[in-house]
């Protein structure tokens, strides 16, 4: 990859953003990055105070950029407009940008829950956002991320604390792919090399032949820990009633949603072999047993587990 890069990274203070920022500093790029919070300074990183749905912030996040890695969305909303506000008016907006401020290249992070627009909301807004992606006069790379874990998560640290305890409750039967945050922050940095190939859909995993059955998924999570736990698929229509305990709960900051349940549910998250990347450009290098050790070693260091 060029070195020297100038990026624009939106969600850089997440989970994957976070650990795209730190390589992209490693390789001796420079960032400019969205934040809605005042950040440390640091070398190497220009913050721009700014969100999705300020265009002028946007605006300036792209000037003088030669590639814009679009990183932030919606995960989870209490309803479908909250999920289009941030994941198809937000790309909208950050893609005015890009192409106002002649940016090169445009890498946009989607999810394979796009393969699925009528499942859920979520996945509806993600395929929304590539349908504008793929219609635009960037140069442009969308790469659909099956289950990301790795360090910092806070998402699959709810499956370790289950382990922990020795037992696993996951969803009904069905099998996914996974993928170390390193991997991809990795292809998304190799992606934004203004050289890289045009007008890619990449669904990128951890290299394993057809991918995980929960089940085994939830057994190589107790192996991380050391010990033997017994896995549970839970049936939909529980996890439907926990959705909507979850709901009287916490009510907006409901993580368990009916939304969420739908994708859950679903019997196939397996990366698409046919839409790999590039081997000359990327392949995975943490083999996922080893990954999720190192994980479980992070979160007991950091006190989260």
């Amino acid at each position: 990859m060029v070195a020297g890069l100038n990026l624009a990274i939106t969600g850089a203070t997440g989970f994957v953003g976070g650990r795209l920022l730190e390589l992209a500093l490693a390789e001796g790029h420079s960032v400019r990055a969205l934040t809605r919070r005042p950040q440390q300074d640091r070398g190497g990183v220009t913050w721009i105070d700014g969100s999705l749905d300020r265009p002028d912030s946007l605006a300036e996040l792209a000037s003088g950029a030669d590639s814009v890695i679009h990183v932030a969305g919606v995960i989870n909303a209490p309803d479908l407009a909250g999920f289009e506000a941030g994941n198809v008016t937000g790309t909208a907006s950050m893609l005015d940008a890009a192409e106002e401020a002649g940016v090169k290249r445009f890498v946009h992070v989607s999810s394979l829950a796009a393969r699925e627009p009528k499942l859920s909301a979520y996945g509806a807004s993600k395929a929304g956002s590539e349908a504008l992606i793929g219609a635009s006069s960037v140069s442009y790379a969308i790469v659909r991320p099956p289950a990301v874990y790795g360090p910092g998560d806070k998402e699959t640290l709810e499956l370790f604390k289950m382990a922990k305890r020795g037992f696993v409750l996951l969803p009904p039967e069905g099998r996914l792919s996974v993928i170390h945050v390193e991997d991809l922050a990795r292809l998304l940095l190799a992606l934004a090399d203004p050289s890289a190939p045009k007008g890619l859909l990449i669904e990128p995993d951890d290299g394993r032949h057809q991918g995980w059955r929960h089940a085994e998924f939830g057994m190589a999570l107790g192996r991380a820990l050391g010990r033997r736990v017994m896995t549970l698929p839970t049936p939909r229509p529980l996890l439907n009633f926990g959705a909507r305990i979850d709901r009287l709960a916490r009510r907006d900051k409901a993580k368990l949603t009916a939304d969420r349940v739908a994708y859950f549910c679903h019997p196939d998250w397996l990366v698409d072999p046919g839409r790999g990347a590039p081997e000359t450009l990327w392949k995975p290098e943490i083999e996922t047993e080893q990954g999720l050790k190192s994980t479980a070693n992070w979160y007991r260091e950091a006190g989260w587990l």
